[in-house]
């Protein structure tokens, strides 16, 4: 029997929502073992001045407890 984490990561790119999703897992593989699925829960753009600044991801990513 298996039990996994599940946390909510936000990357942030100026390039794409593909690269700020991509940004948040490969931060958590720093610094998290067993990482196993990661899910887009929502996607945003941030803004200032009402101008684009940065793609946002959100994202659930999971890892199993040793």
């Amino acid at each position: 029997m298996s039990v996994y984490k599940i946390i909510e990561l936000i990357g942030t790119s100026q390039v794409s929502w593909e690269d700020a999703a991509k940004q948040a897992v490969e931060k958590a593989d720093q610094s998290l073992r067993g990482l196993r699925i990661a899910e887009i829960v929502k996607l945003d753009m941030k803004l200032e001045d009402g101008k684009f600044v940065a793609f946002r991801a959100r994202v659930a990513v999971s890892f199993k407890y040793e």
